[in-house]
């Protein structure tokens, strides 16, 4: 291959390379995010939990109502955690490819690079000797 072509290539592979990194981070953060929302969400539900003290029915009646409502939020986060987790895996998956793809270019890049110098050492070995007989006035 052309070494332009090869740069061009390499170059494209570099810039894919470090879009899908991002698109890993966004993920990893969004994984991240989840988790800490479900997190939340937990802590508000076992601080809504009914006690020895809470001594009014209506009170009682509220925190059933928020900690039924709390739950919901809660399996709605585990399914948000599942799909940010799935993306995350998809995303890692994606990285590690386009870095396979780049060093791939490299190693081409390196394998053209080597064959020039071979190619001009060849040359320089075939090239006749370049040594002029000079004749010196007696």
């Amino acid at each position: 291959m052309d070494k332009k072509v090869l740069a061009r290539i390499h170059r494209v592979r570099t810039l894919q390379l470090g879009l899908v990194r991002a698109d890993e981070a966004r993920a990893h953060d969004k994984f991240a995010s989840e988790t800490e929302l479900g997190r939340r969400i937990a802590e508000l539900a076992d601080a809504i939990a009914p006690t020895e003290e809470t001594g009014a029915g209506v009170s009682l009646a509220a925190a059933a109502h928020y900690r039924g409502r709390l739950h919901q939020s809660a399996a709605a986060a585990r399914d948000r955690l599942q799909s940010a987790e799935y993306q995350a895996n998809r995303a890692t998956e994606a990285t590690r490819s386009a870095k396979r793809d780049q060093s791939a270019v490299e190693k081409l890049m390196a394998r053209a690079d080597a064959e020039a110098v071979l190619k001009a050492i060849r040359s320089l070995e075939e090239a006749p000797p370049l040594r002029k007989i000079r004749h010196d006035p007696c």
